[in-house]
């Protein structure tokens, strides 16, 4: 099988190289342009593609890989509302993603985003490299015998949930459905009941229509005045505009953001030398208590691993026909 494999880093090529040696028969054309509508022409002669999160893969997306003989979309990734699903499930296309890679990874970072808005290690870190080694405005708080608010409780939701029992935190859980395997440590609750509850949230749901903006003005008046919040999971979880608001009335101790509404031309991408114009970026960058990071959660070598080995293994279930628990369909 031939696989075009767009919008390549250094570092997919050499996760999926070093895997390769595994899959006979399947061979990979790294491309640095990423998959749209102008590029998606590209794949003529390919048996399948393999996309990212923020991937364009639209209707005439769609529809160009299908005139060219694409029918496997590979994402290397949990995510897929970048992607037609209805479109491509009429024209039979199959897409295979990757459910799980290595939730601990995106779990620790998290944590690490609600310590350093915590703690304010963004802004030390700046301090003292001023040699300005004063204490003012650094001050946080204890996680130890607080709450944690769980919003998700899938593999990434229940490695947070552990990581934060494990500080000795009381935990709740919102979700539609519950996760057996944290009954010890996890109390479930309605989601008001964790938005009152809880001083720090952390989003680890999948972005549906029954979540787009789950975190939005009336959600945050429910929170607690001084709560941290993160989201390591989907942007458009949280409704920027309503989030800035209650940023600028304090509602919040800190924000920590791995993802975020506006990332899609930011992903992995070096902007230095632009201005951001009109940029819910640069708005979010303006507050002295907001950490954004460049959706780096999966990135540990770990989860690359896992993620070219699941990948591959999606090709093989592909080329016997198989079902898979792997693939996503239009509901």
């Amino acid at each position: 099988m031939r696989i075009l494999f767009y919008d390549t880093k250094s570092y997919d090529e050499y996760s999926f190289t070093r895997e390769l040696s595994g899959y006979p028969g399947v061979e990979i054309k790294f491309l640095k342009a990423d998959l749209t509508r102008n590029t998606a022409e590209l794949s003529h002669g390919y048996d399948a593609v393999c996309a990212f999160v923020n991937s364009d893969i639209g209707t005439q997306t769609v529809r160009i890989l299908h005139d060219n003989g694409i029918r496997l979309i590979l994402m290397r990734c949990a995510g897929f509302n970048n992607i037609d699903l209805e479109e491509a499930q009429r024209l039979g296309i199959r897409i295979l993603r990757v459910p799980g890679y290595s939730p601990e990874a995106v779990a620790e970072h998290a944590m690490g985003l609600a310590l350093i808005v915590n703690r304010k290690m963004h802004k030390s870190y700046l301090k003292v490299r001023e040699n300005d080694f004063s204490l003012g405005s650094l001050m946080g708080f204890n996680f130890y015998q607080k709450t944690a608010g769980i919003v998700g409780t899938g593999k990434i939701g229940a490695a947070m949930a552990r990581i934060c029992y494990g500080f000795g935190m009381k935990v709740l859980a919102y979700d539609v459905y519950e996760n057996p395997d944290l009954k010890d440590i996890v109390t479930y609750v309605t989601l008001d009941e964790l938005l009152a509850q809880s001083d720090l949230i952390s989003l680890h749901c999948p972005l549906m229509d029954s979540t787009y903006h789950i975190i939005n003005r009336e959600t945050i008046q429910k929170m607690k005045d001084g709560v941290i919040l993160v989201n390591t999971s989907r942007g458009a979880l949280v409704k920027t505009d309503d989030l800035i608001e209650g940023i600028r009335a304090r509602k919040f101790f800190g924000v920590g953001l791995d993802v975020y509404e506006e990332e899609a031309p930011n992903v992995f991408e070096d902007r230095s030398d632009e201005i951001l114009e009109h940029s819910v970026t640069a708005r979010l960058l303006s507050f002295p208590n907001v950490m954004i990071t460049s959706h780096q959660g999966f990135f540990t070598r770990e989860a690359l691993s896992a993620i070219a080995k699941t990948t591959l293994d999606n090709v093989k279930v592909y080329e016997t026909g198989a079902e898979s628990a792997n693939e996503v369909k239009a509901n």
